[in-house]
C-alpha cells in the first residue's frame, strides 16, 4: 500500500460516517507532518447548511489544529474530486497538495468540469494526484445512490 492509498483509507473512514448518517458518502482528511489534523464528511442535510462538504469541516478543523489559516506543507485526502466550492477553499488556504479518489463528471473543478486549484491566474496552485483508490472510492457513492433510488422518495432507508 502506497503513503496516498493509506491516507486515502482514513477519508474513506469519513465517507462512511456520512453514509450511516444518509449524508452522500464522502469523506476529508488533511494530513500534516505525518498525522491527521483535519477531518470531515459531508454533513449537508444533517446541518441544513450547504456548504457543510467534507473538505470544508476537514480544512476547518484542520485550521484550528495549526492555529492558522494557512495549512503549508499539508495534504489533503478526498474520495471525491472538490466542488468548486471546496476546490476555492483549497486554493484559500493554500493547501499544497491535493489526492483524490473519483473524479466528479458533474461537478469536479479539479481538472474534469474547471480547474480552480491549477488556474494560473490565482495567486496559489495545488499539485494534483487523482485515482487513488478510485474503485473504492467511486463503489461506496454507487452503493449509496443505488439504495437511495431502490426506497421511497424522500424517505431514504439505507443500512
Amino acid at each position: 500500500m502506497t503513503e496516498h492509498e493509506r491516507w486515502m483509507e482514513y477519508a474513506l473512514k469519513e465517507a462512511e460516517q456520512a453514509y450511516k448518517r444518509k449524508e452522500v458518502p464522502i469523506g476529508a482528511v488533511i494530513v500534516y507532518d505525518n498525522r491527521v489534523i483535519g477531518r470531515g464528511y459531508n454533513q449537508i442535510e444533517t446541518l441544513k447548511d450547504p456548504t457543510a462538504h467534507a473538505e470544508i469541516i476537514a480544512i476547518t478543523a484542520a485550521a484550528s489544529q495549526l492555529n492558522n489559516h494557512r495549512l503549508a506543507d499539508c495534504t489533503m485526502y478526498v474520495t471525491l474530486e472538490p466542488c468548486a466550492m471546496c476546490a476555492g477553499a483549497i486554493v484559500l488556504a493554500r493547501i499544497p497538495t491535493l489526492v483524490y479518489g473519483s473524479p466528479d463528471p458533474k461537478a469536479g473543478a479539479c481538472g474534469t468540469l474547471y480547474n480552480i486549484v491549477q488556474d494560473e491566474r490565482l495567486n496559489h496552485r495545488v499539485e494534483l494526484v487523482r485515482g487513488i483508490l478510485i474503485g473504492k472510492c467511486r463503489g461506496i457513492l454507487k452503493d449509496f445512490f443505488s439504495k437511495l433510488r431502490t426506497t421511497e422518495i424522500g424517505k431514504p432507508k439505507i443500512h
